[in-house]
C-alpha cells in the first residue's frame, strides 16, 4: 500500500532544496516567508551572521489592525508592503526572495510583487 506523505512534509522538504541555493549575506539579505492557516510572517535574514535584520507578520498590532482578515491576498500585500518600508528604513535594498517552499501564486506571490513595488529589488 501506497502512503501519502503530507503536504508539511513536502513543503518542508522543497524547502531544504530551496536553502541549499539560497542563501542570503550581508549585502543581499535573503528575505524569508512563512505562511500558516491563520497568519503570514516575513523576516529578512543574514545567513552568514544568523541574524534577523526585519520581520514583519500579521500578528503584529499595528498590521492587524489595518486587517480585516489575516489570511487572505489582501493581508499578504499589506504584509509585503510594511516588510519592504522596514527594509528600506534600515537601508536594505536588495534581496534574495526565499518563497519557504510554497508554491509561487496567490499570497506568496501577493507578499513578492507588493514588496517588489514598494521599493525592495529581487
Amino acid at each position: 500500500m501506497i502512503s501519502k506523505k503530507s503536504r508539511s512534509e513536502v513543503r518542508v522538504k522543497k524547502h531544504r532544496r530551496l536553502r541549499n541555493r539560497i542563501s542570503g549575506t550581508a549585502s543581499t539579505p535573503r528575505l524569508a516567508v512563512f505562511r500558516s492557516n491563520n497568519h503570514m510572517y516575513a523576516q529578512i535574514i543574514d545567513d552568514v551572521a544568523q541574524h534577523t535584520l526585519v520581520s514583519a507578520s500579521t500578528v503584529q498590532k499595528d498590521v492587524k489592525a489595518e486587517l480585516e482578515k489575516t489570511n487572505d491576498v489582501a493581508a499578504a500585500k499589506y504584509l509585503g508592503t510594511v516588510i519592504a518600508k522596514r527594509a528600506l528604513e534600515k537601508g536594505i535594498t536588495t534581496v534574495v526572495f526565499d518563497r519557504g517552499g510554497y508554491i509561487y501564486q496567490g499570497k506568496v506571490q501577493a507578499l513578492a510583487e507588493a514588496a517588489r513595488e514598494a521599493g525592495l529589488n529581487f
